[in-house]
């Protein structure tokens, strides 16, 4: 599945996924939208694969106005937001109790709206749920450089440790040793490092 396209702008022009339940919200939907930069070219139905809609279609957003997620609407919201992250803004007649909302945000949805459509909000609503993806995604990114520099700092640690030893040598010296390998073979410390311990699992067996 694609990754929304990089660099995405609230100003540029936007394909817009629509499930929906009732086809008069999907027509004040579309009116709401008609002079905006966003575009519902893909009204699907609630009962349809979302997975296979997005897989097809790749939309920059995806509104969702249906009565209450189902189990499946809810593990196909779970799945995008791990492989194929997007806004997603879901309209609802009626509020859902806390833990289904909850479960909604953690899945995905940038924003959840109660009641009926305000043709005069709709835009700022979206235009603020993919303000807000768009700061969730680098929050995401920055914890997930945080935690692969943390894992190489242990792997090196790790790798240091057991060079100091098994060859009786000084930290200093196993540092240095793990740098000269991974300049030698322009690798990075970690990808040695890794190799190190895949060694020293094998020795030490």
């Amino acid at each position: 599945m694609s990754q929304i396209k990089q660099g995405l702008d609230i100003n540029d022009r936007l394909n817009v996924l629509l499930i929906e339940s009732n086809q008069k919200t999907s027509e004040q939907l579309s009116f709401a939208l008609n002079d905006s930069n966003y575009r519902i070219d893909h009204i699907s139905h609630a009962g349809i694969s979302l997975l296979q809609e997005v897989e097809k279609i790749k939309p920059d957003i995806i509104i969702i106005d249906i009565d209450s997620p189902d189990r499946d609407m809810l593990e196909s919201l779970n799945h995008i937001s791990r492989v194929a992250p997007r806004p997603i803004v879901m309209f609802a007649e009626h509020e859902e109790d806390s833990a289904t909302i909850n479960l909604l945000i953690k899945y995905g949805v940038s924003a959840y709206v109660v009641g009926d459509v305000n043709k005069v909000r709709v835009k700022s609503v979206l235009d603020i749920a993919m303000a807000r993806f768009k700061e969730t995604q680098v929050l995401r990114s920055e914890l997930e450089q945080t935690k692969q520099k943390l894992s190489s700092q242990k792997n090196v640690e790790q790798a240091k440790r057991w060079l100091m030893k098994t060859k009786d040598i000084s930290e200093t010296e196993a540092y240095h040793s793990i740098r000269k390998m991974a300049m030698n073979n322009s690798q990075k410390m970690d990808d040695v490092a890794k190799n190190i311990l895949s060694l020293a699992n094998v020795l030490d067996t």
